[in-house]
């Protein structure tokens, strides 16, 4: 069976991840984003979101890399700002899908 692997990368918050006053969490929320962007523009980052729904609220996105290394996408993930800052924690593992899959389209939405 002919499959595509990614690194499949879960961002968690730590039960420990330290508080910071309001605009450092924004700064660093955006330094997060930003560093993610240009993950995704190297193509390093076949895609990465936000989860909603999850039964355990630690696990707060996932991250799909596309490195072919497990070992050079952690060294990739914990590069990320908010895991840097200890907000997020990641845990890695690869992913087999059929060819392609990462290609099709998923339902648009728009979140706030």
């Amino acid at each position: 069976m002919d499959l595509e692997a990614f690194e499949l990368v879960l961002l968690r918050r730590p039960d420990n991840a330290p508080d910071y006053p309001d605009e450092v969490l924004e700064r660093i929320q955006a330094e997060h984003l930003e560093y993610h962007a240009r993950l995704r523009d190297a193509g390093l980052i076949a895609t990465n979101g936000p989860v909603d729904g999850q039964p355990d609220p630690s696990l707060r996105g996932l991250a799909f890399y596309r490195t072919g290394s497990v070992d050079r996408s952690r060294h990739l993930a914990e590069g990320d700002p908010a895991v840097q800052a200890g907000r997020l924690a990641v845990e890695i593992m690869t992913w087999y899908c059929p060819p392609g899959t990462m290609s099709q389209p998923g339902r648009g939405v728009s979140l706030p």
